[in-house]
């Protein structure tokens, strides 16, 4: 009996090692696929970096004086920034793919109702963050890159790091990314029970002092005109996160009766 008890215990050791193996072999399979995309797009953007450092750019061009420019002072500063511009453009390109990729690896080890939510989530998550990038490229960052270059006169001259101004660039935009991100992140704090409809609406009036905390802290320059730039769709998008609550919180009932 004992005998078979351990060999049934080694049969059960080899099923799991097997099924490990396994989940390591699609890992990886979905890593190399991710990777050789990455890389041909970061190829492809790395061909066009003229054209992207141009769109990157425009938004400050446009609103410096005459005579002004974009410099690199380190030898090998703008090699590395061109790589780095084209490696970000590359993510952004190939991020359905990659989204794709990682969906196909997790999705055996979900539950039917769980697979139900994870293609909405990947688009409105996508069409949420790509909404809040836009919002700040042309709403957003022209008037704060006014502000700044403001100070350009016959005494200061503006001549801007690119290294600089694609580290503020990309923070910029993924901050407005990000919060742009908030009706989903409520939902997920509403299915597990950590916030509701009822506590959203009675807390407004805190959640607007923390917008406009949130967008003094994540927009670049101080002017009142940039935050309340970021805190009016933020607003917006508390309001719209309240009647996703009440949607998650009728998924939450409904399933719960079911049950």
């Amino acid at each position: 009996m004992e005998d078979q008890e351990n060999n049934g215990q080694e049969e059960q050791s080899a099923d799991y090692r097997m099924s490990l193996t396994d989940h390591l072999l699609e890992l990886r399979t979905r890593l190399t696929r991710s990777l050789i995309v990455l890389g041909i797009g970061f190829a492809f953007c790395y061909y066009f970096k003229d054209a992207i450092f141009d769109i990157i750019t425009r938004p400050l061009t446009h609103v410096l004086p005459q005579k002004s420019y974009l410099i690199y002072t380190g030898l090998t500063e703008a090699f590395f920034t061109y790589m780095k511009v084209s490696f970000f453009a590359a993510l952004i390109i190939t991020s359905p793919f990659i989204l794709y990729q990682i969906w196909k690896f997790i999705a055996p080890g979900l539950l039917p109702k769980e697979k139900q939510y994870v293609v909405p989530f990947v688009i409105s998550s996508s069409v949420l963050f790509v909404g809040g990038v836009l919002f700040g490229y042309f709403v957003a960052l022209p008037p704060a890159f006014e502000f700044f270059v403001s100070f350009n006169n016959q005494y200061l001259q503006a001549m801007l790091s690119f290294k600089d101004y694609l580290s503020l660039f990309v923070t910029f935009l993924l901050g407005f990314g990000l919060s742009f991100e908030l009706p989903i992140f409520i939902f997920f704090l509403t299915k597990l029970g950590i916030v509701n409809p009822q506590i959203l609406s009675k807390q407004r009036r805190y959640a607007i002092l923390v917008i406009f905390i949130v967008a003094a802290i994540l927009t670049p320059s101080p002017d009142a005109l940039s935050q309340i730039l970021m805190a009016i769709p933020l607003m917006f998008l508390y309001e719209v996160s309240i009647f996703v609550s009440r949607f998650a919180q009728k998924k939450k009932t409904g399933s719960a009766d079911q049950a």
